[in-house]
């Protein structure tokens, strides 16, 4: 599949993608964790990766103020409060980080 998609149209999807989870905050991590499997963190983390095995350097905080388009604290204080979730979606928002290490990894562990 990766093969059929050129470097510079998936740069450009990449961007794009990066733009809209910018403008969308009532997009959570959380929900995006649960239904995706992945978040802006992990989009964060991803960057960041890439970029030190491109031989580049970029902190986890520097790839976390790239992917949400401010710093992390900022990002953090336009999202709702999320002391009122229900047991049921953090449950979700544990399967999808699990899906996550499956992705990752290429097994299930515990």
């Amino acid at each position: 599949m990766t093969e059929q998609i050129s470097d510079a149209a998936a740069a450009a999807a990449f961007r794009r993608l990066v733009t809209h989870l910018q403008h969308r905050h009532d997009a959570e991590n959380i929900d995006l964790m649960g239904l995706a499997g992945f978040c802006r963190n992990c989009l964060a983390d991803w960057v960041m990766e890439a970029t030190v095995d491109a031989g580049g350097s970029m902190t986890r905080d520097e790839a976390r103020a790239a992917i949400h388009g401010m710093p992390a604290n900022q990002w953090k204080q336009k999202i709702p409060d999320r002391s009122n979730r229900g047991a049921a979606q953090k449950d979700e928002g544990k399967r999808g980080q699990k899906r996550r290490r499956i992705l990752k990894t290429g097994y299930e562990s515990e």
